[in-house]
């Protein structure tokens, strides 16, 4: 099947070859009485040119013989012959064939060159990201598998461990593996964004509860932490993605804890606004937006921009970390036709992230009214 479809585009490339000095030539058959035949041979060495660029070699080839006859043929005299009565004309003619060829050959070397190149810096890059993604796994995965297996080692060894020591110990595998845990929905959920296989399942979220839950997931990381939710007294039910929005709340929040210092505010809030880009009548579309704030130290101007690039880390963040968490969280974003923004606050130290979604929304405080 590869074979016939290479067959088919080498095929359609000789024809639009055949076709493009076809044209060309026609085109400037009209003007041969007012334009010198060396002007059309330049043009005509343009079109070459312009056609080594995008086809294969031989096509170009084909296109500089077929364009060397075309001026012959057409465009010196004695028109419509092969023959050439002038020495003077028989070598532009020669000349022109053989610029027309070296012209060719160079512009399509050059592009392969080019290609080469792109392909090189793209694998350079892979490879790149390939090594971050390992020096970062080494490291994220590596310490809660250890402190399991020293857990379940201490446990084995010392069957009679006291209470105390034994809630201590199942805590600490509990942390880790809720750790080990995130790290590879990290993964797969990077796996599952770039093949595409993500789809939306809509349906009508409570974002107050849902933030709640989220918070209780992050007890633990938000210990020393200071928490603040805002939302209006009344809040419609959005409809969104669940999972989805949950696991966007989350990375944003687990990132905030982890990169602020402790006894930080992280604030979250959401409110909804007229969506002024709809008309519709039976269901109302709002515009959702969430926001994640802290007060911590914010973001370098310089970096702020490359946030949500895939395996970026904070030049001076501490060690550990894949630098996926914000790249899904954009992901995520964008698989529900939102959009995210991050800036750091302008009157105060620290970082805003706001995620906006045109969503439909439920009023329930009607429903309850009835």
């Amino acid at each position: 099947m590869k074979k016939l479809i290479q067959h088919t585009r080498a095929k359609n490339q000789y024809l639009f070859s055949v076709v493009s000095v076809g044209l060309v030539s026609t085109l400037f058959l009209f003007t041969r009485n007012y334009l010198d035949y060396t002007i059309i041979g330049y043009l005509l060495l343009v079109l070459v040119s312009l056609l080594a660029i995008f086809l294969d070699i031989y096509p170009v080839l084909l296109a500089a013989i077929l364009s060397a006859l075309a001026m012959d043929f057409l465009f010196i005299k004695p028109y419509y012959t092969l023959h050439i009565e002038s020495a003077k004309d028989g070598f532009l003619l020669l000349l022109f064939f053989i610029i027309a060829l070296i012209n060719a050959v160079l512009t399509f070397k050059i592009r392969k060159a080019n290609q080469l190149a792109h392909a090189k810096e793209a694998k350079l890059q892979t490879m790149k990201l390939y090594n971050t993604l390992l020096d970062s796994l080494s490291h994220e995965l590596r310490t809660p598998i250890s402190t399991i297996m020293g857990a379940v080692g201490t446990l084995q060894v010392r069957p009679k461990i006291s209470e105390e020591n034994s809630t201590k110990l199942l805590s600490e595998m509990e942390k880790a593996s809720l750790r080990l845990n995130h790290q590879v929905e990290n993964l797969l959920n990077m796996s599952r964004l770039e093949s595409g296989y993500i789809q939306p399942k809509m349906d009508w979220c409570d974002l107050k509860e849902l933030v709640y839950n989220v918070l209780d997931h992050l007890k633990e990381e938000l210990t020393n932490h200071r928490i603040k939710v805002k939302t209006p007294d009344y809040l419609p039910l959005f409809k969104l993605d669940y999972g989805l929005t949950e696991q966007i709340i989350y990375n944003l929040v687990f990132n905030a804890s982890q990169y602020t210092p402790q006894g930080a505010l992280i604030e979250i809030g959401v409110e909804y606004k007229p969506d002024v880009n709809y008309d519709g009548d039976e269901d109302k579309v709002m515009t959702c937006i969430i926001t994640i704030a802290d007060d911590g130290d914010g973001f370098p101007d310089d970096e702020i921009e490359k946030v949500f690039d895939k395996f970026y880390r904070l030049k001076d963040s501490k060690t550990g970390g894949t630098g996926l968490g914000l790249s899904i969280v954009k992901g995520f974003v964008e698989a529900q036709k939102g959009e995210i923004y991050v800036s750091n606050k302008e009157e105060e130290s620290g970082a805003v992230f706001t995620i906006s979604f045109p969503a439909l929304v439920m009023q329930t405080n009607s429903i309850s009214h009835e």
